[in-house]
């Protein structure tokens, strides 16, 4: 995104100073002088940009690191830092990006300088050619990237191959956004009928290339904020559903040992259930794993939703005629339903069902409780679920803490436990949004800096527009429109392009990252409230433009047919 923002910088600055530049040349600066002077100010601006880059971002890293590095640690078990410690080398390595990146950006643009005769190419005719050829070859090569997408996802493998889909998938879109709206365009100037709207899709057209950088930025800021979004919405309903189906019971409690178990299972009242929990950690199919116990009890059978199973898998798992594992290890593993697997040297037994685990990292494997005794005799549950009258889970927690010596952070009734779990997961939307907040701004000052730059340049050609009669106020207003109709039909595009990008995310980054598989859910409010930010910021980056074309004196306008182009 900051390639294309800058290229489009790039672009137009060299085009507001063609004529200076061609006034130095035919003065007899030599070529490569005036190329390295500019180069050298480029530099400059880059590092000076860089630089404030790397304390905007040093300041934005500190405000939202906290809650990042919870829910990293609540949802993955990674270990991050609560803290920002500043290396020098990073900041070094962030420069030199800058630089090449600015480097990147200007090299067409400079290319352009050196094989341009220095008295042709002046006319806006020449660059619409140009623009046209620009933009063929920018599609073309858009399709050829989409289509190195589409085959990775068909037969791409890895981590590597996913984010590689992504960077194609993205650069892929941007390019061919140019000749989509190009060829928009060219059909609605063949359907006008009347003379301004002609001219109006016609010079929509022509300045097409010197926005197309900043759109193409606005393309790229949507699509990442409707793919994150979907991703981290997906994931919270997903998620919600999860804590609905795995923390059923009404309470949940830790004793110290199993004497301190045994007192308090034989003073539970009378019609409350107490579900065992226990695992053994062990290695399962040569990776880190754990076996965890599970009595049969209607508790899991009604909540619990298996990914794929045999028929009667609750009834055969209860007899103990097998395992259910989660989609951690059986992608990890290559399991599938009837697979066998080995839970140690002597017991191996074959795969019932694949249950979901989100947020979990560890590979796990289920067996009935009998059996889990049998295997391990030397584990006691130290840790139950217990199933009891909603209404009596105040007292029932009471009196555990009280006459049993629980401490009562080992004594959670099930809605302070989600509510716990939901919190960790709602600080992933406070850096969602910021970050969907930070992109459209950045896109919108884009599109800004393109119309100011624009508006100085396309005096030439509003000029005679004005002189047959149209009002400044009306050209003002159609610039206004224009940016905002571009902008509308970029949103179009983004849509798209960023559920592409959600279902990269979770069904192959996800996938490959922490071996589980998200289901994709579709949010179409989400899309129309982006939609209406992504259309503020466009009239609101046209709106000093308009306005400033709506006031401009009506001297600056009949010069233009006295100068000398």
């Amino acid at each position: 995104m900051g390639l294309f923002i800058v290229h489009g910088a790039v672009g137009l600055a060299f085009e507001q100073r063609r004529g200076t530049v061609r006034t130095l040349r035919a003065m007899g600066m030599p070529l490569g002088t005036l190329i390295l002077l500019m180069a050298l100010e480029l530099a400059l601006l880059a590092l000076a940009s860089g630089a404030l880059g790397l304390i905007l971002g040093y300041l934005i890293a500190a405000a939202l690191l906290p809650d990042v590095a919870g829910t990293l640690r609540g949802l993955y078990g990674a270990e991050v830092a609560g803290t920002l410690t500043f290396r020098p080398l990073w900041a070094l390595s962030g420069l030199l990006i800058v630089l090449g990146g600015t480097a990147v950006a200007a090299a067409s643009a400079f290319r352009r300088l050196a094989t341009q005769p220095l008295l042709a190419g002046g006319t806006r005719r020449a660059g619409a050619r140009w623009a046209a050829r620009r933009a063929r070859t920018q599609g073309l090569a858009g399709l050829a990237l989409l289509a190195l997408a589409l085959a990775l996802g068909l037969w791409g493998h890895g981590l590597t191959a996913g984010f590689a889909m992504l960077g194609a998938l993205m650069i892929g879109g941007a390019l061919l956004l140019p000749l989509l709206l190009d060829r928009v365009l060219s059909l609605g100037q063949r359907l006008a009928r009347e003379a301004l709207p002609q001219w109006v899709w016609a010079d929509t057209r022509a300045e097409l290339p010197g926005l197309s950088l900043a759109l193409m930025a606005l393309l790229l800021a949507m699509a990442a904020n409707v793919g994150v979004s979907t991703m981290v919405s997906s994931f919270r309903q997903t998620f919600t559903d999860f804590l609905d189906q795995r923390l059923a019971s009404e309470l949940y409690i830790e004793v110290p040992d199993a004497p301190a178990a045994a007192r308090v299972l034989a003073a539970l009242p009378d019609g409350t259930r107490a579900l065992p929990i226990a695992a053994v950690e062990r290695p399962l199919e040569g990776q880190p794993g754990e076996v965890r116990l599970l009595r049969d009890d209607p508790t899991y059978r009604e909540n619990w939703r298996f990914l794929s199973a045999v028929p009667d898998a609750w009834d055969k798992l209860a007899e103990g005629q097998g395992t259910v594992v989660n989609e951690q290890l059986a992608r990890r593993a290559g399991l599938s339903v009837g697979d066998p697997l080995a839970l140690t040297e002597t017991v191996t037994l074959p795969v019932l069902g694949i249950y979901g685990d989100y947020g979990n990292p560890v590979g796990q494997a289920i067996i009935a409780e009998s059996l889990f005794h049998r295997t391990f005799p030397e584990v006691d549950p130290l840790s139950f679920a217990l199933r009891v009258p909603p209404d009596d889970v105040p007292a029932l927690a009471q009196r555990l803490v009280r006459d049993f010596g629980l401490a009562p952070e080992r004594v959670v009734n099930q809605s302070r436990l989600k509510a716990i779990s939901l919190a960790i997961f709602e600080r992933t939307f406070t850096v969602t949004a910021a970050l969907n907040v930070l992109t459209l701004a950045v896109a919108g000052f884009a599109l800004l800096m393109s119309l100011l730059t624009l508006g100085a340049i396309r005096l030439p050609q509003l000029a005679p527009v004005w002189a047959l009669g149209t009002r400044r106020a009306t050209l003002g207003r159609l610039e206004l429109l224009r940016a905002v109709g571009l902008s509308a039909l970029t949103a179009l595009a983004a849509l798209p392009l960023g559920l592409a990008l959600a279902w990269v995310l979770l069904a192959v980054v996800n996938v490959e990252a922490f071996g589980w598989k998200l289901p994709m859910f579709l949010f179409p409010l989400d899309w129309l409230r982006l939609l209406g930010l992504a259309l503020l910021a466009a009239a609101a980056a046209a709106l000093w433009p308009a306005i400033r074309l709506a006031r401009v004196p009506p001297s600056l306008l009949l010069k233009v047919f006295s100068d000398e182009r």
